[in-house]
Parts: structure tokens; C-alpha cells; sequence
């Protein structure tokens, strides 16, 4: 059994799984999710659990290159932008339409749904090399 870190099995399997510039999507519970994308759904209820509370572990277990988010973001959901952007200091951050970031996300390895029901709480995740 592991010691620390992230315990789903899914979310593992696809750390394991990155290799450099590959892509994950951390969404929340209305971001439409292709089909053709592996998604990982843990959402329990409206609001748990939330963006922040997911996308944090997720970051002591990955090398994360840039993000993508949307541009709306920044209008529509200011909190979850400034929170993003604490977290998010020296890394590239590109900020794209939410139709674009629909679209790439039909290239992302996996899509990891929470509870958050903030509008536009959806990041790309891009993955770096620890070397």
C-alpha cells in the first residue's frame, strides 16, 4: 500500500502513464467530456469534491510544464483565477477561448471531473520532465 501522495487507482495509472507535453484536464461537474477521453470521475456531490481540493495533490505528484485555461475565467470566476494564478507563479500559463480548450481537450490523456460548480473551472494540465 502506498505511503503518501494520491491513493486512486485511475489517477495513478495515467501519472504513470505521462510523458513529456502530454496533457490532463481537471474539470468541473458541467465541462462536456469527449467520449474518446479517458474520464475519471469523482464527484460526489454539487461542490465536493472542489477544483482546488483535487488539482493540489495533483501537484506534488506531477512535473507540470504550462497550463491552459480559459479566458473567461478571469471574468466569470475571479476567485478561482487568483487561486490558480498563487499556485501557478513560474509556470507558462496560456489562456485560450473556452471553445478552444473544449477542443484540445479531445487530445488530453485523461479528464479528471470534480464536484466544483464554479463557472470555467477547467485547466489543461501539461506535462514536464523532472529532468
Amino acid at each position: 500500500m502506498k505511503k503518501r501522495g494520491v491513493l486512486n487507482k485511475e489517477l495513478n495509472t495515467v501519472f504513470a502513464s505521462l510523458g513529456h507535453t502530454d496533457m490532463i484536464v481537471i474539470a468541473d461537474c458541467g465541462l462536456p467530456i469527449p467520449e474518446e477521453v479517458t474520464r475519471i470521475d469523482l464527484s460526489v456531490v454539487k461542490g465536493f469534491p472542489s477544483f482546488l481540493s483535487v488539482l493540489d495533490p495533483i501537484l506534488e505528484e506531477l512535473e507540470i510544464e504550462a497550463i491552459t485555461i480559459a479566458e473567461e475565467m478571469q471574468s466569470h470566476n475571479q476567485i478561482m483565477y487568483q487561486e490558480i494564478q498563487k499556485r501557478f507563479t513560474n509556470t507558462t500559463t496560456h489562456i485560450v477561448s473556452h471553445e478552444q480548450l473544449k477542443e484540445m481537450m479531445k487530445s488530453a490523456k485523461a479528464v479528471i471531473r470534480t464536484g466544483e460548480a464554479t463557472p470555467y473551472a477547467n485547466m489543461i494540465l501539461h506535462s514536464g520532465v523532472n529532468f
